[in-house]
């Protein structure tokens, strides 16, 4: 084989092998990180000298990582946030990084319509409770008629945004960069952040992580909210200080809240998961056989055009090429 790849993602090549056959009928090696393994930073650092290009997860990819590499030539996140990945070393270091942006899209829409139902009906109690032979009355809410508060109104966020517009929900959205044609097509309100939060019955984020947006809901944000209100976050878990929002869940000044992502994943010791308000998932937003073959795909079609000197789709640091 002339090209060795090591895959730290512990969904890669193990629920869909196309991605994998790919890079193999390119004359690659790919060595997967066993999914119950969790690697350490030195570990990666003796390890990383070997390969040509990685594949990496929701694992810290360091400087110290990056600059240990003798011929790493492009690093591949699967999925679309780079947060976990030392760009600036990377390019200092010659290293192509490359993402899957919008890959997982209709997947992570779907399950944030999945926890906006099952916040809104109470669906895990009621399961929970007819198993254990209960047959409760549970009075829900309806979607219909209600606001919605996007944060972030993306690839993720439009596809959110057009799932509303099936439930009758008005769609009010916040982002620094405004798609004024989507916005009128679709019936979208753009208001301020504050404005956003202040309405909506249902407030979803769909941001990157960056410093800017690091805690970007706190205590005045959550202070902000209708009692009445929802809050669901399937971004990345920093976007919210949790403290804050197990106060806010706890005394019950907004209604409860819906988390797929969390500062520390697993959340082992979260006082959040002793909430009855709050459901939980563990991260898997983005993980649907069509959007891991999606997501997989653009990461081996890029590794395979950085490797044979072409250049691929979705750069993170396209000044690296210069």
């Amino acid at each position: 084989m002339k090209y060795r790849i090591l895959s730290t993602s512990p969904t890669f090549g193990y629920y869909t092998f196309e991605p994998l056959e790919y890079l193999k009928s390119h004359d690659c090696k790919v060595e997967l990180v066993p999914q119950e393994r969790k690697i350490s930073e030195e570990q990666l650092i003796e390890e990383v000298t070997k390969y040509d290009a990685m594949i990496a997860g929701t694992n810290k990819i360091t400087g110290a990582i990056i600059r240990a590499s003798k011929r790493l030539r492009v690093i591949a996140k699967h999925g679309a946030g780079v947060d976990n990945i030392d760009v600036k070393t990377a390019t200092n270091q010659g290293i192509v990084v490359i993402s899957a942006p919008g890959a997982n899209s209709d997947a992570v829409a779907d399950l944030t319509f999945g926890l906006f139902l099952s916040l809104a009906r109470s669906i895990p109690f009621a399961d929970r409770v007819v198993k254990q032979r209960g047959w409760p009355r549970i009075v829900g809410i309806d979607l219909s008629g209600k606001t919605l508060g996007i944060i972030g109104l993306g690839q993720i966020g439009k596809k959110v945004a057009k799932r509303a517009l099936g439930f009758d929900m008005k769609v009010l959205a916040y982002d620094i960069f405004e798609d004024k044609d989507f916005a009128r097509q679709l019936g979208v309100t753009y208001l301020s952040l504050d404005e956003v939060i202040a309405e909506a019955d249902f407030l979803s984020i769909h941001i990157p992580m960056t410093p800017v947006t690091r805690q970007l809901i706190g205590r005045r944000e959550l202070e902000l909210m209708k009692k009445s209100a929802f809050l669901i976050n399937i971004s990345r878990g920093d976007i919210i200080d949790e403290e804050a929002l197990y106060q806010a869940l706890k005394e019950k000044r907004i209604q409860g809240a819906g988390l797929d992502v969390f500062k520390n994943e697993p959340p082992k010791g979260s006082p959040l998961l002793m909430l009855d308000n709050v459901i939980v998932s563990p991260h898997v937003g983005g993980i649907t056989f069509e959007a891991l073959r999606q997501t997989g795909m653009m990461c081996a079609r890029g590794i395979i055009d950085i490797l044979e000197g072409r250049q691929p789709h979705n750069i993170v640091n396209p000044e690296v090429l210069k």
